[in-house]
């Protein structure tokens, strides 16, 4: 286990549908919590949005927006039979969002540890490295058999 580590933290938005990264807050040390620094973001959604967030975000809940959240358990208590179900139900949703980070992080200078102090580059680099990874999943539409058999019957 590495320790005392300098990190940088970033909160993104990704579309379930099209897998790609819709937005990249500004990077903040590693121990600002997750929901100030969304809370700083200050987002607006369009009313009916869905958004599935993991527990790093309990308490953000903006106005017209549907969560889904795992319940947390009590300190002490254990969680019931079906909010243990319906956790493994939302992980299995938040799956895809997962592999959107894992895409990102495929550029390894967003995983590793950058030594390169000046100001702005780790929101340089992130903002690369996502545009990549969106790169990536508009060419695996263009080249899906769905796409293909479009252009065919025109």
């Amino acid at each position: 286990m590495v320790k005392k580590v300098h990190t940088d933290k970033n909160v993104l938005l990704a579309d379930e549908r099209t897998q790609q990264v819709v937005y990249l807050s500004p990077t903040h040390p590693g121990k600002t919590h997750d929901k100030r620094i969304a809370d700083e973001a200050n987002l607006h959604y369009p009313p009916g949005t869905r958004l599935t967030q993991d527990t790093g975000f309990q308490g953000y809940a903006p106005a017209g927006v549907h969560i889904i959240q795992p319940k947390k358990q009590m300190r002490g208590q254990w969680l019931s039979a079906t909010d243990l179900i319906a956790n493994q139900l939302k992980a299995q949703a938040r799956v895809l969002i997962e592999h959107v980070m894992a895409g990102i992080k495929r550029c390894r200078s967003v995983k590793d540890v950058l030594r390169n102090t000046q100001p702005g580059f780790s929101d340089q680099v992130m903002h690369i490295a996502c545009a990549l990874h969106n790169l990536r999943t508009d060419f695996r539409y263009l080249r899906s058999d769905h796409y293909q058999l479009q252009l065919y019957f025109r």
